[in-house]
């Protein structure tokens, strides 16, 4: 686990949220879960560039409340998905 992942993770546990907490997303009729972890993971393969701008958009939603904390999941999720979606789409 990298010094970055480590810290992501870390900073969810000190402020009582669940690295295991999972958001559900409906995508055409067929559910797909994600997990903090799981995103957290994933966005720790990118660039150290980019591991830092998350880390950096989590400490913001940290400081909001579990709200913030969701809504940057729900949206990081999304980033996900979508871009897993565009690389099996067909032209």
């Amino acid at each position: 686990m990298s010094k970055l992942e480590e810290e992501c993770k870390v900073l969810l546990e000190d402020n009582g949220i669940d690295i295991n907490s999972d958001i559900d997303f409906d995508v055409n009729g067929e559910v797909h879960t994600l997990s903090f972890e799981y995103i957290i993971d994933t966005y720790m393969k990118a660039s150290e560039e980019s591991q830092l701008v998350f880390l950096a958009a989590l400490k913001k939603a940290v400081r909001v409340d579990n709200i913030g904390v969701n809504k940057f999941f729900e949206g990081m999720g999304q980033l996900l998905l979508m871009t897993h979606l565009s690389d099996k789409i067909e032209l």
